[in-house]
């Protein structure tokens, strides 16, 4: 980066330097500001169609002798139905806060709950699984507290079936995978359940139900991706998931999504692509993932045209998920020369650019990935310049977003250190008067005027 100092220009190679120095430490404090986010990002599993068998149930708030009764028929009934029904009064009365508040004050009311997950009869295991779904998806802190004592019963259940992992009830399956999720996202969890299951055999039952291939169940797959996603996210002990085989299976789970959803119009892949997508991401920011890379099936070009398939796709179905995929093509190209040759040989620069218009993160996200080719030196900024990207950094140029534009100066000064000629065809495009517009901007004016500094002196 230009800069004064007794009235003399810094050399240059020292500014690439320094901007790497400088997009690195930004890059690492957004990435910690992801994981923390996505960390707190509950999610409500319900079904559609018992929704609308139930339209019209009012959940009804329930004291201690209504909760009590529900809990003794659910155990001691003398007919299923009766049992069944219980809890799915049960289960509508907890979806209010009051009698959640109410239901964990009874003594044995969760341990309660997970003895009739343990039972032989799977529409009370469904029942189940469902009241402490809607327990763990509470917005209190001590109703997802009180719910903790059951994760190491969780743990037991299911990582008790066979080496295959599947249940005949897919169903119940799901809904516990759903109730894990919501509790692996608790403040205690870093400390107090994740250690645990790390230590189970769940990771690998988990990884086994995430393998492409005619066993896989979307529902279910949904949910212990979701799992696998917030473990990733607490940095407990990712280089342990790389070893037993995370990164290479939602590598392959990833290209068996492109495929998909190139063959079929089945509504609900996107809820698989967005947590596949930010374990991948997430993952890839490990030390650890450096280290094995070269024994996963993520070196070659597949996989970034598996990931421009998924955007396309997102795009139509999703748009507010196309942050996660690009984030991942940020991941994959910021340190990897190879992913950077791929997106060039594949010719998908001008793709990446027709995202510009869609919002200003994904322009921002866009523009980085950008950077990311740029900065790996001359032969690849030739292979940039000038193609589409001029007119399209013109058009960013005009943004009124300050970081769309911030991004687009650092990509313009990458272009103008390692692409001769660059600077030029940059001023015969009138590209001083875009540059102009944002001399008064305090976020931008140190690069603005290291930018007109080698536009007109070289």
């Amino acid at each position: 980066m230009w800069s004064r100092e007794r009235g003399r220009l810094k050399p240059l190679r020292c500014g690439v330097e320094e901007l790497r120095c400088r997009r690195r430490e930004r890059e690492a404090a957004l990435r910690k500001a992801r994981r923390e986010q996505q960390l707190v990002s509950k999610r409500l599993l319900r079904d559609e169609a018992l929704e609308e068998a139930e339209e019209g149930c009012v959940a009804v708030i329930f004291g201690e002798a209504e909760i009590q009764q529900f809990l003794r028929l659910a155990q001691r009934g003398t007919e299923e139905k009766e049992r069944e029904g219980a809890l799915v009064s049960l289960r509508r009365g907890l979806q209010r806060p009051e009698t959640q508040q109410t239901f964990i004050r009874l003594e044995g009311s969760i341990r309660t709950l997970v003895g009739l997950l343990t039972s032989n009869r799977a529409l009370l295991q469904l029942e189940a699984a469902r009241c402490l779904h809607e327990l763990s998806h509470s917005e209190q802190s001590a109703v997802v507290e009180a719910c903790l004592p059951a994760t190491s019963y969780l743990l037991t259940y299911l990582s008790g079936h066979s080496s295959d992992f599947i249940s005949p009830h897919l169903t119940v399956l799901e809904a516990l995978g759903y109730a894990l999720s919501q509790l692996l996202q608790a403040k205690e969890a870093p400390e107090k359940i994740i250690p645990s299951v790390l230590g189970s055999t769940l990771p690998q039952h988990m990884l086994q139900l995430l393998q492409p291939g005619p066993k896989l169940n979307l529902g279910v797959a949904v949910e212990f991706a979701w799992c696998l996603h917030y473990i990733i996210c607490s940095q407990v002990n990712n280089a342990l998931l790389i070893t037993q085989g995370a990164l290479s299976t939602l590598g392959l789970l990833l290209l068996d999504l492109a495929g998909a959803v190139q063959r079929t119009e089945d509504a609900g892949l996107e809820l698989l692509a967005c947590p596949v997508l930010r374990g991948l991401s997430n993952l890839l920011t490990e030390a650890a993932a450096e280290a094995v890379g070269r024994q996963l099936q993520l070196r070659d070009e597949r996989v970034v045209a598996a990931l421009f398939i998924l955007l396309q796709f997102l795009l139509q179905k999703q748009p507010s998920l196309l942050p996660e995929g690009l984030w991942l093509l940020n991941n994959l190209t910021a340190n990897s020369p190879s992913f950077c040759t791929s997106l060039l040989s594949l010719d998908l620069i001008e793709p990446l650019l027709h995202l510009l218009s869609v919002s200003n993160v994904v322009s921002v996200l866009v523009l980085t990935v950008l950077c990311n080719v740029a900065e790996k030196g001359p032969a690849y900024c030739q292979r940039l310049w000038p193609g589409p990207l001029l007119s399209s950094l013109l058009d960013t140029l005009a943004f009124s977003d300050t970081e769309v534009v911030g991004q687009s100066l650092e990509l313009l000064q990458l272009l103008f250190l390692y692409q001769p000629g660059a600077a030029q065809a940059f001023l015969q495009q009138s590209g001083l008067q875009a540059l102009q517009r944002h001399e008064e901007v305090a976020q931008l004016q140190d690069r603005v005027h290291a930018l007109q500094q080698i536009a007109l002196h070289g």
